[in-house]
Order: C-alpha cells, then sequence, then structure tokens
C-alpha cells in the first residue's frame, strides 16, 4: 500500500489489508484480536478496515446498481423481490425509533430488492428498526416499471396501489380461514420468495451484518451495501 507522504513504512501488503478487513466483516472479531492477527495495533487496523472500504468503493467495481436501474428499459427486469431484514444494534441513547416489536430488540432495519433472474441485489434502503417494512418501502421512493413483476411477503399489504403488478400472499380475514385456492396460491408465493431470503441468508453470513452491530449505526447502510455489492462481483 502506498502512501501521498512520507512516514513509516506500511507493515501490511495491500493483499493482506483487504484479506483484514474482509476478515473483520466475516468474523466481527474485536479490531484489537483482528489486529493481533496481523501484528498491528487495534487503532492501524481500524484505519485500514476504513481505508479498504472507501477504495471498494471509489473504484466503482463494488457498488449496486442502484434503484434508477430499475426504470432502465434494457435493465430487463422481469421480476423482482423486495423484502427487509434486521440487524440487531447496541441500545441506543434515543431507544424507541430503534426498538422493533417483531425482533423485541434494538435493530436497524434494511430493504433488499433482488433480480429473479441474476440473484444480484439491485439495490438497499435503511431505516430504525420501529419502522414498518412498507413503510419504509414507500419513504424510500422505489419505482418499478409498469410491466416489471414485484414479489413479496404478506408484510407489504397495499402494494397493488403503489405497483400494480404485484405479488404478494392472501392475507387472512379476521375470524375467517383461508380458502384452500387462497392457501395453495400462498406457498406458490412462498417457493418464489425463497430465492430472496437466500440471497440475503448469502450476505448475512458476513457476521458483521447478522450478530449484533457494535459500531455507529452512521456506516452500516454503506457496509450492509458494500458487502452486497462483493456478493453480486462474487456471481461474476
Amino acid at each position: 500500500m502506498k502512501k501521498a507522504r512520507g512516514g513509516r513504512p506500511n507493515k501490511l501488503s495491500v493483499e493482506d489489508t483487504l484479506i483484514m478487513a474482509l476478515e473483520y466483516f466475516r468474523e466481527y472479531r474485536t479490531y484489537f484480536h483482528i489486529g493481533g492477527s496481523y501484528g498491528i495495533s487495534e487503532s492501524y487496523a481500524y484505519k485500514l478496515t476504513h481505508w479498504v472500504e472507501e477504495i471498494l468503493i471509489k473504484s466503482g467495481k463494488f457498488s449496486l446498481p442502484g434503484k434508477k436501474a430499475l426504470l432502465k428499459s434494457d435493465a430487463e427486469y422481469e421480476v423482482i423481490f423486495v423484502d427487509a431484514t434486521e440487524t440487531p444494534v447496541e441500545r441506543p441513547k434515543k431507544q424507541r425509533n430503534w426498538y422493533s416489536g417483531k425482533k423485541k430488540r434494538h435493530t436497524v432495519k434494511t430493504r433488499v430488492v433482488v433480480d429473479k433472474k441474476s440473484r444480484q441485489i439491485i439495490c438497499t434502503a435503511f431505516s430504525k428498526g420501529k419502522q414498518h417494512d412498507f413503510k419504509l418501502f414507500k419513504e424510500s421512493k422505489l419505482a418499478v416499471l409498469r410491466e416489471t413483476q414485484l414479489t413479496t411477503d404478506s408484510s407489504y399489504q397495499g402494494i397493488a396501489k403503489v405497483h400494480e403488478f404485484s405479488l404478494l400472499p392472501k392475507k387472512k380475514r379476521k375470524n375467517q380461514s383461508l380458502l384452500k385456492e387462497e392457501k395453495i396460491f400462498n406457498r406458490m408465493v412462498a417457493r418464489q420468495c425463497v430465492l430472496n431470503e437466500q440471497v440475503i441468508g448469502c450476505v448475512k453470513r458476513f457476521r458483521i451484518l447478522s450478530e449484533r452491530y457494535r459500531n455507529r449505526c452512521k456506516r452500516f447502510g454503506l457496509r450492509f451495501s458494500l458487502i452486497a455489492a462483493i456478493y453480486n462481483f462474487s456471481l461474476g
């Protein structure tokens, strides 16, 4: 790794620095333990990890297509999946907006859009854990071509008003059971949504996104999107 100015020579090569940063994302050990494995200090491990993040983002090869790609006619997104996942966080000072009633703990919520054909993650959006999945979808102002099928789960009731060509499970009515045909339909939708869950599961193999997030939440979105882009890159 080169420096713009003089100073002490770097102890790690560029390759080792990259591997160290990926190990931090994958294993989510503390900077103290990661640095100890490479013979550097805790603070230096922190600086190098941030340096790798910035370099990968600036390279342009580890960026998501973005929500604007959904409006390009040549993108050929025939079917997309929309889902939200949550990552536990340290208890914040202002707890109310971070507390997820679903997870019964403080979380940060991530909306993920996946292309069925390529299995790539197209774009992401983030909010505090209290916010409802559908509200996050509306506030992120995700626009989709009319002919693109949008498939999601039952937490997105009312999405047909936003995008007519939507596919989601039938919700059980009050004091009434689902009809046999509706149950069959729900199973069909659930089988399709498995792909989205598998993609999210691949990304959350990086323990920094699945375990309790110990860092400041301001950088969480950047890291989630970067890891999602690394996942896309691995698909070839």
